[in-house]
């Protein structure tokens, strides 16, 4: 899948992206969840998980920047260690298997249902950090690319069986968030990975826009509620 239009084809196709293209992307994000990370150091973690994460009472007075701003900040160094490296072993192949913009697309609106779900059924009162809904959207996706290719995906299931049970398990753990950026994922890979001749580059940019109203209805309605 090239990054900007046809649509999906064969494992082979996949082969001549990985000599041709580079996933910058991937480092490009991984850079910057690392400054950003480097900066919450410099201000202290709580502090800036306090003016920047994700809190659905300061997003309901109007300050939706922290939809964005909280998907880069993280905990803690090993938060922060185990997202970019879950990054950077998905992220590549993800990125050289869809092209750079359809990739973006897919870790963006993950990572928007991550926030929609912490949003609409956490307790309001909390503040939530991190671009762990993301990172399962890269899985849910890769789920989807893999299996349209008839790739061996035993792996991937096992590594999101795994980190469903450790979200569950592990206290201060956001299972919302990775389970609104698991279930984005799937259906952002769904729309953009279908069989050529079934699907038009309008179809898959409506269809991904339909999933981005149903993220920002959620996160309305219950700004409405807050209010």
């Amino acid at each position: 899948m090239q990054g900007g239009g046809q649509g999906f084809e064969s494992p082979r196709l996949h082969t001549m992206n990985s000599v041709k293209q580079k996933p910058v992307v991937t480092y490009v994000l991984i850079g910057l969840n690392v400054a950003a990370f480097l900066w919450q150091l410099s201000v202290g973690i709580s502090a800036s998980a306090f003016g920047y994460g994700l809190s659905p009472f300061a997003v309901a007075s109007g300050e939706w920047s922290r939809i964005v701003t909280a998907v880069f900040l993280h905990g803690s160094f090993l938060h922060l260690a185990f997202n970019m490296y879950v990054l950077f072993a998905i992220g590549r192949q993800l990125e050289l298997l869809l092209g750079s913009v359809r990739f973006v697309v897919l870790y963006a609106i993950s990572a928007l249902g991550g926030v929609a779900a912490t949003f609409t059924f956490s307790d309001p009162e909390i503040v939530s950090v991190g671009a762990s809904g993301a990172i399962f959207g890269l899985m849910g996706g890769l789920l989807v690319a893999g299996r349209r290719l008839r790739y061996d995906v035993t792996q991937v299931v096992i590594l999101i069986a795994i980190n469903v049970v450790i979200g569950f398990a592990v206290p201060n753990i956001d299972w919302r968030a990775h389970l609104g950026g698991l279930l984005a994922g799937f259906a952002v890979g769904t729309v953009l990975t279908r069989p050529r001749g079934r699907v038009t580059p309008t179809t898959e940019w409506v269809g991904c826009l339909a999933i981005v109203a149903i993220c920002f209805l959620l996160i309305a309605q219950r700004s409405i509620q807050l209010t």
